[in-house]
């Protein structure tokens, strides 16, 4: 039995109130309609409907099964569709969101390269660290920085591990010593980043237990590359995600320290609303920046 086929004859049964008049429409005799209705309902062990000398009516059984095969028509109908769009050249405007440091440091390129493969995608690309509601503020798609399951009512696809670090100067660590543990820090001057939920304090991860620090900040921002500069200057020890600090632990302006402490992994996740997951223009980028992401280059030389 083609499953398809039978919950589209019934459903054509339903609304047209009677087998004859559904066979009129799909192009079928009443005997074929009739014998795809009952193997559905054999196939199911339900009686789906009520079958009068004068009209064809559904069970209650049978009306939740027609509002449920109408979403699944529906959804294999724009399955298809989307597949036919993609075969065509993908063209139309496509508004996107973004942390600003990521985007300047790594999207940028990226998304360059995507518009450059695909010429008739318009990007429209807004970079900011503040929290938007994507579908109220008109964005089709948003990159967020954030921890596991941290969206909700959202499709999310993670593109990267963004991993976060404490770092310093060497000419800070020579001036002021290199700690050996998380309870050290409360002696050193420290760059904050001014949008963390834990306030001045550093939430550390270690092989033994989570130590809360509270530090003494002598800068703030809400930008990390304003937190590198400082860094990379010798005026504190900083925790940022190496996704900014990348090239400067490669070139030595920055070292790692007590690298057995760090805070919770994070992951970089594209997220759009459920109505767009058969969007063909979100599905190129998205499978387009998974594979540019896969290896991110600013980890490499960075390990522990």
């Amino acid at each position: 039995m083609d499953k398809l086929e039978s919950m589209r004859t019934f459903v054509e049964v339903v609304n047209h109130s009677g087998f004859a008049a559904a066979g009129r429409h799909l192009g079928m005799s009443r005997s074929v309609v009739n014998k795809l209705v009952a193997q559905l309902e054999q196939a199911l062990d339900v009686q789906l409907l009520q079958r009068t000398t004068r009209r064809v009516s559904p069970t209650d059984m049978g009306r939740a099964y027609y509002e449920r095969c109408i979403e699944i028509l529906a959804e294999v109908k724009a399955a298809e569709l989307a597949v036919t769009q993609m075969q065509a050249q993908p063209k139309g405007t496509l508004r996107i969101n973004a942390p600003m440091s990521f985007g300047t440091m790594h999207l940028a390129e990226a998304i360059a390269r995507f518009m450059y493969q695909y010429p008739d995608i318009q990007v429209q690309m807004t970079l900011s660290d503040r929290f938007i509601d994507l579908i109220e503020e008109g964005f089709d798609i948003t990159l967020r920085i954030a921890a596991a399951n941290a969206e909700e009512a959202l499709i999310t696809h993670d593109i990267a591990p963004i991993r976060r670090v404490l770092c310093a100067a060497p000419d800070y660590l020579k001036a002021y010593g290199i700690p050996t543990h998380p309870d050290e820090l409360r002696q050193h001057c420290c760059l904050h980043y001014g949008h963390l939920a834990t306030g001045s304090k550093w939430r550390l991860v270690g092989p033994d237990k989570t130590y809360t620090i509270p530090i003494k900040c002598r800068g703030y921002s809400n930008n990390g590359e304003v937190l590198r500069e400082s860094a990379i200057a010798g005026v504190g020890i900083a925790l940022l995600p190496t996704f900014i600090i990348g090239d400067a632990l490669k070139s030595n302006e920055l070292s790692v320290i007590l690298p057995d402490y760090c805070p919770a992994e994070l992951t970089a996740r594209l997220c759009y609303a459920t109505n767009r997951h058969l969007s063909t223009k979100i599905q190129l980028l998205t499978t387009f920046l998974q594979d540019w992401f896969k290896q991110p280059s600013w980890e490499e030389g960075t390990l522990r």
